[in-house]
Parts: C-alpha cells; sequence; structure tokens
C-alpha cells in the first residue's frame, strides 16, 4: 500500500489551507468531529481495504491498491 499526496498541487495547496481553517477537521465537511479530523475516519477505512484505490474525500491524499 502507498499513500501519497495529491500530484496537483493546487488542489493540495487549496486543501491545506482548508485545514488550517478549521484546526485540522477536513474542509469539505461541515460537522467538526473526530471522525471528520485529518485523516478522517472514512479515509483510515478505505486505507485498511485492500481493494481500494483512490483519493480520500477531500482529494489530499491517495492510496494505491496492494500488490
Amino acid at each position: 500500500m502507498a499513500v501519497i499526496l495529491n500530484p496537483d498541487k493546487e488542489m493540495v495547496k487549496i486543501v491545506k489551507e482548508g485545514l488550517k481553517r478549521t484546526g485540522g477537521y477536513c474542509p469539505c465537511r461541515i460537522a467538526r468531529t473526530e471522525e471528520f479530523k485529518c485523516i478522517c475516519k472514512e479515509f483510515r477505512e478505505q486505507m485498511a481495504d485492500p481493494n481500494f484505490e483512490g483519493f480520500c474525500h477531500c482529494k489530499l491524499y491517495y492510496k494505491s491498491k496492494e500488490n
């Protein structure tokens, strides 16, 4: 498994600015709960799934499948 930052530097910049603004909570979500603290629960679960490949909800991170 490999988890990397989105190669789109502008997207990374926008999301990181949002994370600063929200105190580390996903800027794409309204609720400010521990579930949405970056790296969010949803993406942690996706990272644990060997069949998942793709971006986290806010497109900051990308996970490739295990080989």
